[in-house]
């Protein structure tokens, strides 16, 4: 028996170059069968198929028997076989492959297709041959519109689960009975701002805001009336400020609000038409009017106070002087002058 180690050596064309090709030839096959490609191979000389894969014979719904030994014309219409005839004429003008594109209607289905054709060099008794491999583009392109549909929708649900974890943190950080910030991030606000106009020198105004004693008829319905009324508080402070600004409920009678960048005139003007926004607003509940007013002290940094604590005990001294005038009051805290 002969093994390897018992053969002689041969020259590395001779020993390689026919297995190769032999093993090419039945590899290109089943590779292009796999993707789905056309292969097809005709005679120059007639323009006649030699060869044709299923994958094409099934295209033009005939058995691969019935595609070998015909052309183009005798398969297609004339405008499109003309068109084939002109691109293999210029594939057999060249001495490398040629890519080209068809786009054409087939049985009522618009095709897009990527043709690598190659020609072989004549035979010595002129036998030539020219290869054609076709790719169907639609199918790629489909894939590649699935592929970004896929991305674009990632996107979105990436962008609505950051939306729904934005929305969850500040669900955390509002209060459920009127909608506004915590306490909690009133005093971290408050923080900020007095950072921010220490350094950049510039002013901001802030609000204690009080819920008069309720009526008799709020007195009568009790908590339900109450959370009624803290319902519409917060949708009129809600809608009276500005996104910049910060409307808290500091506990169940108080809220506050930090106006950024505005002085004592300007928040006492908006404050005031807050006021008065409060002792109109029409709060049914059980067909009853409810009806409320608020009391407002109103303080600035750093007119009516240099620092957050006494920021703090300014506003509060301007709302207890409104609820010494007997509520639905806007009393502004009084402005510090240095002494010299």
């Amino acid at each position: 028996m002969t093994t390897l180690a018992d053969s002689q050596p041969m020259p590395a064309e001779a020993g390689r170059s026919q297995p190769v090709d032999a093993l090419l030839v039945r590899l290109l096959p089943a590779l292009l069968e796999r993707h789905g490609d056309w292969l097809a191979v005709k005679d120059v000389r007639t323009s006649r198929y030699v060869q044709v894969n299923a994958a094409m014979g099934a295209f033009l719904r005939r058995d691969v028997a019935q595609v070998i030994g015909r052309t183009d014309a005798e398969l297609f219409d004339t405008t499109l076989g003309t068109m084939l005839r002109a691109a293999e004429q210029t594939a057999l003008a060249q001495t490398g492959p040629l890519l080209s594109e068809h786009r054409f209607e087939w049985a009522g289905v618009r095709h897009e297709f990527a043709v690598l054709r190659l020609a072989s060099p004549p035979a010595p008794d002129g036998t030539r041959w020219l290869c054609s491999v076709w790719a169907d583009q639609n199918s790629a392109r489909r894939i590649e519109a699935q592929f970004h549909t896929a991305l674009e929708q990632l996107e979105q649900q990436q962008r609505a689960n950051e939306l729904l974890r934005r929305e969850i943190a500040d669900h955390a950080l509002r209060d459920s009975a009127s909608g506004l910030y915590t306490r909690a991030h009133f005093e971290d606000q408050l923080r900020r701002e007095v950072d921010l106009s220490t350094r950049e020198h510039r002013e901001f105004a802030m609000v204690f805001i009080e819920i008069d004693p309720p009526s008799e008829t709020v007195r009568a319905l009790g908590a339900p009336a109450h959370a009624r009324i803290l319902e519409a508080m917060g949708r009129l402070l809600r809608g009276g400020t500005r996104a910049m600004d910060a409307s808290c409920r500091l506990n169940e009678q108080r809220f506050a609000v930090l106006l950024s960048g505005v002085g004592l005139a300007t928040s006492h003007s908006r404050m005031e038409g807050l006021r008065r926004q409060c002792a109109t607003q029409i709060v049914v509940l059980d067909a009853q009017d409810l009806g409320f007013s608020v009391s407002m002290g109103v303080a600035s940094f750093p007119h009516t106070a240099h620092n957050q604590d006494e920021l703090l005990a300014s506003c509060e001294s301007a709302l207890a002087e409104a609820q010494r005038r007997g509520g639905n009051h806007v009393t502004l805290a009084s402005i510090r002058f240095e002494q010299n």
